[in-house]
């Protein structure tokens, strides 16, 4: 009875309790959040946006409607939040990974890697797929994706080459316009070859290979 009764508490909070031996651990928001991010980003991938409904994700995270709709309101909602969490971590990547000393070239190459792990991720690449194909449907869904996810990465790259300018290490007119090219010569191809079918995703070694090849071509014209 104490533990159907603690049950109710919980389930009145809307908090998730995490089952195990002896007390259970509250789960805090933010753990739950990443749980729905993975959630949501499976379902809309697989289902598409149309076909994913707060349900469906709410079961695949393991946790109650309820507590969905108390942390993300709606389904347009969680898709920004989606998107928004997984930029937040790619721009904290790259402004940790800025250039120490003048090795501009190994700090290019891992700020490359870093937008290549992004951008040549499977989920990514699906997440684009469904963009791409209900687009029309839902216009202001492809507008947060474009804005959100694929404005922001070319953003965060070229504040990056802006600094890297201000140091005297490299020599570009427009940030913007350099970093748009440079991801563009970095993920083109091998982008279109897996959103067609063509080509698996490319091995780590693979995107090692490339990230270097491309840091060096830049570096060549801009120094």
């Amino acid at each position: 009875m104490a533990r159907l009764s603690a049950e109710k508490e919980l389930a009145g909070t809307g908090a998730e309790p995490c089952r195990g031996r002896g007390r259970p651990r509250l789960r805090s928001d933010d753990e739950t959040r990443t749980i729905i991010f993975d959630a949501a980003r499976h379902e809309f991938a697989v289902s598409g946006f149309a076909a994913t409904n707060m349900d469906s994700v709410a079961r695949r995270a393991g946790i109650s409607t309820k507590t969905l709709y108390r942390l993300i309101p709606n389904k347009a909602a969680l898709f920004e939040a989606m998107v928004t969490k997984r930029l937040d971590e790619f721009v904290s990547t790259i402004r940790l990974r800025a250039c120490e000393g003048r090795d501009v070239e190994s700090a290019l190459q891992e700020a490359l890697l870093a937008c290549a792990e992004l951008v040549l991720n499977g989920d990514v690449i699906a997440l684009q797929r469904m963009v791409l194909a209900e687009s029309d449907k839902f216009p202001e869904m492809a507008q947060t994706f474009y804005v959100k996810a694929m404005r922001r990465t070319v953003a965060t790259l070229a504040n990056w080459l802006r600094a890297e300018k201000e140091r005297g290490l490299i020599a570009i007119e427009n940030p913007e316009i350099a970093a748009g090219m440079l991801l563009g010569m970095l993920a083109f191809e091998p982008q279109r070859a897996v959103m067609f079918g063509q080509k698996p995703l490319p091995t780590r070694q693979e995107l090692l290979q490339r990230v270097e090849v491309c840091a060096s071509l830049f570096l060549n014209g801009a120094r």
